[in-house]
């Protein structure tokens, strides 16, 4: 720091931040370089000029009754897809929550957890583990070879990656809350369900609540997305659109992705304050 700077003007801690902020860079620029990431390609002349031919068939956007009601038609199967897959996810993760978390442990009350139990307890986490790690995008591509184009590849893909987001949350929930009064209810002979309904459930209801219905929103981007694999709904006319280099309708399904989107946002936040 220079002498003829106020004392008040100094930091004391510039030192070290300056030598975070250089840890940082040499740590992410490798990862720049394996990325590719090549920002000022976007602003090559050939570059530019092809996007702006792709942006001015945008307009006018289509806005005829006929294309409406059809995107109308595949908002709502949008919307359905991503409901449908997240109850589907709910009562697959719920359930594999309640083995999951030790808090739900009898065996555990003693102080160590039994041999089964334990075991038990490492294949539950493995399995949601596995279901998580595969993006809804690839399971969506293995159900349109099982079951064909259409919605229920969507339904199902969404199911088993949020069935595993879920299970793992939920379980980290139920074990980091206040556990007091759920071993007191184990302790005393009631059963897992009953602690997790008297106990847990009560306390952390907020917590799980909200988290359920961020991946409700969550889940009506991927619905989206999945369309382009086949899935149905607003990403397919997307993808069809796209094949067809039809600025128009882009132009028309792009505003409805970005209000359904708001809308979504803006539901979630009432039901949280409803439910919170």
């Amino acid at each position: 720091m220079a002498a003829g700077v106020p004392v008040h003007l100094r930091d004391p801690a510039w030192r070290g931040r300056l030598g975070w902020a250089a840890v940082a860079a040499a740590v992410l620029w490798p990862m720049l370089v394996v990325a590719e990431f090549k920002p000022w390609q976007l602003f090559d002349p050939a570059s530019l000029q092809a996007s702006l031919q792709f942006l001015a068939g945008f307009f006018p956007p289509r806005l005829d009754a006929e294309f409406l009601a059809l995107v109308l038609r595949e908002t709502w199967r949008t919307i359905a897809i991503a409901t449908a897959g997240m109850t589907l996810g709910l009562a697959l993760g719920a359930p594999l929550a309640l083995l999951a978390a030790r808090t739900l442990s009898v065996s555990a009350l003693t102080g160590r957890m039994g041999a089964l139990p334990a075991a038990l307890r490492v294949a539950v986490r493995a399995a949601l583990v596995a279901l998580r790690s595969i993006p809804e995008l690839i399971w969506a591509l293995v159900f349109v070879r099982v079951v064909g184009l259409g919605p229920t590849s969507g339904v199902l893909a969404i199911a088993l990656t949020y069935g595993g987001m879920l299970g793992k949350v939920y379980g980290e929930i139920l074990d980091s809350g206040e556990t007091g009064a759920a071993t007191a209810l184990l302790r005393n002979g009631s059963g897992r369900l009953q602690a997790f309904f008297y106990a847990l459930l009560p306390q952390n209801a907020s917590e799980l609540t909200s988290y359920t219905v961020y991946r409700w929103e969550c889940a009506i981007r991927s619905s989206a997305v999945l369309g382009f694999v086949g899935a149905g709904g607003l990403g397919q006319q997307m993808d069809t659109a796209m094949k067809m280099f039809n600025g128009a309708e882009v132009c028309t399904l792009l505003a409805v992705f970005v209000l359904l989107v708001a809308l979504t946002d803006r539901a979630s936040g009432v039901l949280r304050r409803m439910l919170g």
